[in-house]
């Protein structure tokens, strides 16, 4: 079994991704990501100081870690937002690994407008970014992300926040068939069984960020979600029993005496 994910040119040992929103303080959020033993931590550019050396940066309590900052376009409306605010982040971090999401409905759903995530997603691949696109779990548009150069697909479980879980599994399993790059669900996991399900479904990696932020025990949450998804992976490698509408006994009755 391969624990790798390889994302482009990077390669990470967990497949467990956090984010940074949420917390109480830039502490937490470290000792959260830290618990987690996630490799990447994605960050709002628009909410959370990580280019701003005058005032307290979030990149300074991972100084010492192997974790990388994953910026996102959280906030942006067009692909116009989202091409600029990378183009500028790049410039100010040197960071070239980023999450493209473009909101298309700000006041309700937070769901993506994937025909703006695809426009920006043919510039910034050309510019050299590696690509990891947020959207719909829509198999037809994440094939088209991935002919714009994303170079991982990040399907909505459900609704940002809501920790409703995996809303349409089935479109997971179609999702992963339509495309050879990595997919990441991301988007309404609530619990460390979300998580699971979504690797058993045969995603190659999940993001989470409300589900430990907000969780009671956010350093606790944090182990619980590093757990579930290796479990999950393992479970999927492993290969499922098929589903039978009927009992099996599961010791053999052949050879009984009486």
């Amino acid at each position: 079994m391969s624990n790798i994910l390889k994302i482009g040119n990077y390669e990470f040992d967990s497949r467990l991704i956090v984010g940074s929103g949420k917390y109480p303080d830039f502490k937490t959020t470290y000792d959260a990501t830290i618990a987690s033993g996630a490799e990447m931590i994605t960050v709002a550019v628009r909410r959370v100081n990580i280019t701003n050396p005058d005032e307290e940066n979030l990149m300074d309590y991972f100084k010492d870690s192997n974790v990388k900052f994953l910026p996102n376009s959280a906030g942006c409306t067009t692909a116009e937002e989202a091409i600029t605010l990378f183009r500028l982040t790049r410039e100010a971090t040197g960071i070239d690994l980023i999450k493209l999401e473009v909101i298309g409905d700000t006041a309700k759903t937070l769901y993506p407008d994937v025909l703006e995530t695809i426009k920006a997603c043919e510039v910034l691949a050309k510019d050299g970014f590696t690509i990891m696109a947020y959207t719909s779990d829509d198999p037809i548009m994440a094939k088209r992300l991935e002919d714009a150069g994303a170079h991982a697909i990040m399907p909505l479980a459900s609704p940002i926040g809501s920790g409703l879980g995996i809303q349409n599994r089935y479109n997971v399993v179609f999702i992963r068939e339509a495309v050879s790059v990595p997919v990441v669900v991301d988007a309404g996991i609530g619990t460390a069984s979300d998580a699971a399900i979504a690797m058993e479904l045969g995603a190659d990696a999940v993001l989470t960020n409300t589900a430990i932020a907000q969780a009671k025990n956010p350093i606790l949450m944090a182990e619980a979600m590093k757990n579930a998804v290796i479990a999950g992976r393992m479970a999927y490698e492993a290969g499922r029993i098929p589903k039978k509408p009927f009992a099996t006994a599961s010791s053999p009755i052949d050879g009984m005496i009486f």
